[in-house]
């Protein structure tokens, strides 16, 4: 069976994505020098991505350009010129994360197909609906669906969807990840994730990597995809790891069987250890607690060990200075080195065969080894030659820009005329005795573009006295021309938005997942109090607050959503109006007439782009991103069109996660809330597990009260959800925040850093 589905492979550098185009890609996916959440990798400047989306364009293939960070608001002329580049060079889609940058392409640069990364965490039909509807072609599903809910949201007519297939998982949903930010001020949504998720953790007592994801390899499972796309990651993996991965899924793809040999060969390359994900449903196995990192191919176990050598009966072929790996209990990453030295019986030998008995010198900064520990062959010399590939001479194709001439022949001089401008150049020429041959030598040479970024469109020429050039002189001529016109390429403009809002004195918001804990607080301090909905929640559990201060807060992720359409339907019927969504889905939830609704933080409000777009997408007031700096959020709040919130106090969820921490079967679980301690170097966290979601917690909360003499939105907010606080605790925090003492032992996240 074949697939028609596009098979889409990322590109770090122009390398890759060469090496992607030779061995079968549809369509390759990339990130430029700016905006990229694969800042690590080299990507792409002007000058190579107008000569790799030529060639690409030649061949009939695509490519689209991640642009698909949070940009602040001093960004946004650095982003006008980025997508002037890919104006330029005639991307075809943009994957984007901020709604600033969608508001933008589709206003400036409607040419370019808008795609929503998975960065916006699309994870049900809800929220693809509603991005449709916003003028987006295409969307990245989350990673974490099954097949089920893959088939629901790409049956949805007129939308293309993209998911992904083989590559590195994050232990978060995309970005609704807050770690590497909050924690060590490297914004995993800026592009520059630390991957806290592979680090050692101290569990309950118990030590392990319980964040390091193993690899996605879904393989021929891919044919039972039903999405317009099919995607490798990879933009930070080398050109042989792209080749290696396209040519495996491109024969896939083709109806030919999964060949063991080929995928062998991607696991020398890079791999950890493969996995499904929930592709075929709910699965614990998807964590590799013991060791992080490249992995390679198990061929075998130590059968013998000896003082500078071991011996071993590999699965593989092994040749000398191949990389081999041990995997030593204790130790973060398996122990590598090169096979300098094979033995067969004594005999020195460049390579074995599979099922040999082998000896393999070891080097003298080996570790203690035993019996019985599996090695790995993670680098391969014939891997590494078995992937060559064919590409174009540099500079040989490129995006040329059309002009249109006019060419006009005078006794005594010609003149070219181009838009406005106009060339002459002085000569004298006699009647021709063929007309028709002069017009064609002045197509044939103004034809000739090498060297200029200029590509012939349409040409005129008048020559009423059907008079004769000479050759020479049209070249001369041709030479003048195209070095006199200057290209009047694309050069976009922010979009308006409207006037800021006038600022009064700041009110103040609370925001609860258990409304005891106000028991005893004075609520009319408060201009609301905002509810966490849960499946559970019924009209009766708000009753006693008034009703006009009530606003309903959805959850970020829902993977039922038509759970929550029923309570949703309960509340609207009881004359609740006020509403807060953390994610597109509840947009496409809620009617769009009568109710009132507010954008949460995890829709990251970077620029005043993102919030006139959220105005337009109905929005009445934007919540600031909490990983945003002091800088920023003084800028929005000047500026903004809408009125804003300013959290000043909660337990921000640093991992959202579809993975689970528990220990137990699914069938043994009651999936109520359970809290469980954390800790990793020093430092305490906690994780909160409910319903088939983990969120992890630091054992501090984010507090900006003493901000708040610096700051005045429309609106501070102070959240208590995810830990359960006591009315005592919370009436405390309240009165140190209102106060604008900051509460003990809190942090600040990023809100004293120059930049993230």
């Amino acid at each position: 069976m074949k697939s028609k589905a596009e098979l889409l492979a990322p590109a770090g550098d122009i390398e890759a994505g060469y090496a992607a185009l030779y061995y079968g890609a549809d369509a390759v996916y990339l990130g430029l020098q700016k905006f990229s959440a694969r800042a690590g990798a080299i990507n792409f400047d002007e000058n190579n991505l107008n000569q790799f989306t030529a060639y690409a364009h030649s061949i009939e293939r695509k490519v689209y350009a991640a642009i698909n960070t949070v940009i602040t608001e001093e960004e946004l002329p650095e982003l006008l010129e980025t997508l002037d580049i890919c104006s330029r060079c005639k991307v075809d889609g943009i994957i984007l994360q901020d709604l600033g940058v969608a508001r933008i392409v589709r206003e400036v640069y409607p040419e370019i197909e808008l795609h929503a990364s998975t960065q916006m965490a699309v994870h049900n039909k809800e929220g693809a609906l509603y991005l449709q509807k916003l003028g987006f072609k295409r969307v990245v599903l989350a990673r974490e669906l099954t097949l089920s809910e893959i088939k629901e949201i790409a049956a949805i007519p007129g939308l293309e969807t993209e998911a992904f297939i083989h590559g590195a998982l994050c232990y978060s949903y995309s970005g609704l990840c807050q770690f590497s930010s909050l924690e060590y001020g490297r914004s995993a949504n800026r592009g520059k994730c630390a991957y806290p998720c592979r680090q050692c953790f101290i569990k309950e007592g118990k030590e392990g990597h319980i964040f390091s994801m193993k690899d996605m390899a879904l393989e021929e499972d891919v044919l039972k995809m039903p999405v317009t796309s099919l995607k490798i990651e990879g933009r930070k993996k080398t050109a042989l790891y792209v080749a290696a991965v396209t040519d495996y899924y491109r024969r896939i793809l083709d109806g030919k069987p999964a060949e063991k040999s080929r995928a062998e060969n991607i696991k020398q390359i890079f791999s950890r250890p493969w996995c499904k994900f929930h592709f075929n449903g709910k699965n614990k196995e998807m964590i590799d607690p013991n060791f992080v990192g490249h992995r390679g191919l198990k061929v075998g176990k130590i059968e013998e060990i000896g003082k500078g050598w071991l011996r071993l009966k590999p699965t593989h072929k092994i040749c000398r200075h191949d990389g081999l790996q041990i995997e030593i209990q204790g130790f973060e990453k398996p122990f590598g080195f090169s096979a300098k030295i094979l033995k067969i019986r004594g005999k020195n030998v460049f390579e074995s065969e599979p099922n040999e008995v082998l000896e393999v010198a070891l080097p003298p900064s080996c570790p203690p080894l035993q019996k019985g520990q599996a090695v790995y062959l993670a680098s391969s010399g014939a891997v590494k030659s078995a992937y060559r590939y064919e590409k174009p001479k540099p500079d040989s194709y490129k995006n040329a820009f059309k002009v249109d001439l006019k060419i006009i022949v005078e006794k005594e001089k010609l003149v070219a005329k181009y838009q406005d401008e106009s060339f002459e150049t002085a000569g004298s020429f006699e009647p021709a005795q063929n007309p028709i041959q002069t017009e064609k030598a002045f197509e044939n040479s103004f034809a000739k573009t090498g060297g200029t970024p200029f590509a012939l469109g349409k040409l005129s020429v008048q020559n009423k006295d059907n008079l004769f050039v000479p050759l020479s002189v049209i070249n001369d001529f041709r030479r003048k021309v195209y070095a006199g016109i200057k290209p009047q390429y694309k050069k976009g403009s922010l979009p308006p938005i409207e006037k800021p809002v006038c600022l009064e004195q700041p009110k103040w918001l609370i925001k609860t997942d258990d409304l005891s804990c106000l028991d005893g607080l004075d609520l009319s301090m408060f201009s609301e109090i905002i509810y966490q909905l849960n499946p559970r929640s019924q009209v009766s559990d708000v009753a006693k607050l008034p009703k006009n201060k009530v606003r309903l807060a959805l959850p970020t992720v829902c993977r039922k959503p038509q759970v929550f359409a029923e309570v949703i339907e309960k509340f609207l019927e009881a004359g609740y109006h006020l509403w807060e969504v953390g994610n597109v889905w509840g947009l496409e939830m809620l009617p769009s007439v009568g109710t009132d609704i507010s954008f949460d933080s995890p829709l990251y409000m970077f620029n005043t782009e993102a919030i006139e777009q959220a105005s337009e997408m109905g929005a009445s007031r934007v919540c600031l991103a909490l990983e945003d700096t002091l800088t920023n959020w003084q800028t929005l709040i000047e500026k903004s069109p809408l009125k804003t919130v300013l959290i000043v106090y909660q337990d921000a969820p640093l991992f959202t996660s579809a993975a689970c921490v528990r220990e137990n079967a699914c069938k043994d679980c009651n999936k109520e809330k359970r809290l469980m301690s954390l800790e990793q170097k020093g430092h305490r966290y906690q994780a909160l597990s409910a319903q088939c979601q983990t969120v992890v917690l630091d054992e501090r909360a984010l507090c900006f009260a003493s901000e708040t003499a610096l700051l005045e939105p429309a609106y501070y907010r102070l959240d208590f959800v995810y830990k359960g606080y006591t009315p005592k605790q919370v009436k405390q925090i309240v009165s140190d925040c209102m106060q604008g003492v900051d509460v003990k032992n809190t942090f600040k996240g990023n809100a004293h850093n120059q930049k993230i």
